[in-house]
Order: structure tokens, then sequence, then C-alpha cells
């Protein structure tokens, strides 16, 4: 069983030894494409380099060093975001459900619950909450923003009857700065895109 196999690969063995007789003897040179007319004019010490590069570039590199892991102002920075994430986890969550999901219909108010917790959390926080309330609160509702028809938003029922809406990545903005002093204004930055709210 084992000599057919060893003959079927014998004229392949012999078509290389073939080729690397021809080549060793200079009749045969490996055909090159050009990729570009300047690439013809290409020197031999150029393909040196490049095969000087590419053995160096899969040569052993020691791992990076991070400095920064060690310093106690990163890692009280690393903890600070934590807790801040670990805080607004909870409001972020409810409020994404509240205008993502099927939970509520365009123009339909929250529940006591889901607003109780919207009012206290989120719109306590809005820089112009006094504005956003004007005569008194009487419902919080979810809709279509009147500009941004794609996008849904929060809205503020008032006791007139007037409606307006706010922005809740506002809301915890202002809620990050006034709870988290020291590194509120870096989280915002990396956390929140620029624009939004």
């Amino acid at each position: 069983m084992a000599a057919p196999l060893l003959l079927r690969g014998f004229p392949l063995l012999r078509l290389r030894l073939h080729h690397q007789v021809r080549l060793a003897a200079g009749l045969l040179s490996v055909p090159r494409r050009p990729w570009c007319a300047n690439s013809e004019s290409a020197s031999s010490e150029e393909d040196a380099s490049v095969a000087d590069k590419t053995t160096t570039e899969l040569s052993f590199r020691e791992p990076p060093k991070y400095d920064r892991w060690n310093s106690p102002d990163y890692r009280k920075w690393k903890d600070e975001e934590e807790q801040i994430l670990r805080d607004i986890e909870p409001i972020v969550m409810l409020t994404k459900e509240i205008l993502h999901s099927d939970q509520y219909g365009d123009g339909e108010s929250l529940t006591a619950e889901d607003e109780r917790a919207v009012v206290e959390k989120l719109l306590s926080y809005h820089p112009h909450s006094e504005d956003k309330i004007g005569c008194g609160l009487d419902s919080i509702m979810v809709d279509h923003h009147p500009q941004f028809r794609s996008s849904r938003c929060l809205f503020v029922v008032r006791t007139d009857g007037g409606w307006i809406d706010f922005s809740y990545k506002k809301c915890l903005r202002a809620y990050i700065q006034d709870n988290y002093p020291s590194y509120g204004e870096r989280f915002i930055q990396k956390h929140f895109k620029r624009g939004s709210g």
C-alpha cells in the first residue's frame, strides 16, 4: 500500500529537482511582475532590507510597560469611574427602557413609579429644571421629538397643559458634576459623545 503512494509523489519530486537544477544553473530566473514602472528598477538591496525588516518584526519584543496602571492617581480614577458607572447604571437602564421599548407608546405618560424615579434622579438635576417645570409638573410623557422625528424623548407635561422636552443626558451630566466634582468632568468627556443632550 505504501509503494503506490510513494510512486504517486515521485513525478512531483522529479519536477521539483528539475527546477532546482535549472535555478542553480541560472537558466531559470524567478519571474517578477512589476506593479508600476518604477518597481522594475528596484535593486536587490531593497529586497534584502525588506527581508531584514520582516525578520526583525517577527523577532521577540518586550511586553509594553504600563506605568499608569501602577500610578495611584490612575488607580483612583479607575475606582471613581467604576463607582460613577454603578451609581448611574440603574437610571440609565430605566430611561433607555422607557424610550426604546414598547412599554410606553407615543404620547403616553409614565407610571407613578417610573415618573418618581425620573423626576428624582434626572429632572431635578437638569440645569434648567425650574424653567422646564414652569407652573407645575403634571406628568412625564414619552413622545417623538418635534424636530428630530426619528428620536423619542421625555417631556414634562405642565399643570397648565403645556409640555416641553428635556434631555436625560444633560440631567446625568449635571448629576455627575454635582456628586463627583473631582472626576466628573473627566468621566463626562470619556463616556458622553459631544453634542449629545
